[in-house]
């Protein structure tokens, strides 16, 4: 197949090129330097391909505190890049089945985390825009397959982790800093300090789970809203532990900030709809894939600016 994909230099969209392209398909990678998604016809030089999936991950968002100080521009930023794609998909592509990202964040931790809920109710006020705006980019799908009979699906991801993270000193998502710090602890006798008080529960699932899945669903399910998830989720102190013991150091010595940001205290995703579609769903076990990615983290090290 022709399969177009936004945010292709990201963590997901690099391992997700790789593996369409080990399944013999054509892959045009797009990214911040050779598509600004923020111009309206950035997208009309790719025009000459009729595309069969256009794989939309492309966002303007980083991990930890970021969100808190760039609502109004993740409102303006990433609703510009959604809607271009939209529209650029309807006007040109209407061949192409359309594959996003939703996010986690945007449910109500009022409510329980199925799809039928993922419009409704308001999510956590630190994520508030950035979720808002995955909620109108969901709503886009349906308001286009509705008017135009244009074909979607909408994968909503809990936090992914694996090897290949960025190595440019940005903020990381809890599972990649909570080994950058453990690491960096041990080899240079330093003390590894948390946000929050421990407790706080958290969902991963390795990127190549996450990959496979999405290319089975895309090539399986038409105009739905999935969760992807492990269907469990961990305390903080938990996976610490198992860094710690991965590692060789002592978790007693770690220290923890309650009084840093810490973003919802529990959020796992309900995964039932992605059983019925993948009955024999298989994950790689947690100490497995943090095996692979504190290996890798080992090998990147010198990349690597410490941050506490």
């Amino acid at each position: 197949m022709e399969i177009l994909v936004t945010g292709a230099t990201g963590f997901l969209g690099t391992a997700l090129c790789v593996h369409l392209e080990n399944l013999g398909h054509k892959v045009y990678r797009l990214n911040s330097k050779n598509c600004d998604l923020q111009q309206g016809n950035s997208l009309l030089k790719f025009n000459q391909i009729a595309y069969d999936q256009i794989y939309h991950l492309a966002a303007w968002t980083q991990a930890g505190d970021f969100c808190l100080y760039h609502q109004g521009e993740q409102w303006i930023v990433n609703q510009r890049i959604n809607t271009n794609v939209l529209s650029w998909w309807q006007q040109y592509q209407p061949q192409a089945k359309l594959i996003s990202m939703g996010t986690s964040c945007a449910y109500s931790p009022e409510l329980p985390l199925t799809e039928e809920n993922y419009l409704m109710g308001m999510p956590i006020d630190s994520l508030f825009t950035y979720a808002m705006t995955k909620r109108m980019l969901y709503a886009g799908h349906l308001a286009l397959q509705k008017q135009y009979g244009l074909k979607y699906l909408c994968l909503v991801p809990s936090t992914l982790y694996g090897p290949g993270y960025h190595t440019d000193g940005r903020q990381m998502h809890f599972i990649f800093d909570l080994i950058r710090k453990i690491i960096w602890a041990k080899l240079y006798d330093e003390t590894v300090i948390l946000w929050g008080d421990g407790n706080q529960c958290r969902e991963i699932v390795f990127v190549d789970d996450f990959v496979n899945i999405s290319i089975h669903l895309a090539n399986n399910i038409d105009n739905q809203i999935i969760n992807i998830g492990a269907g469990e989720e961990f305390s903080i102190k938990y996976f610490a532990k198992l860094i710690c013991e991965n590692v060789g150091y002592d978790f007693d010595l770690i220290q923890f900030d309650t009084e840093r940001y810490v973003g919802a205290k529990s959020k796992c995703l309900e995964v039932q709809k992605l059983r019925h579609y993948i009955p024999d769903l298989s994950l790689t076990s947690l100490e497995l894939g943090l095996g692979k990615t504190i290996d890798w983290f080992r090998e990147q090290r010198p990349q690597f600016v410490p941050r506490n």
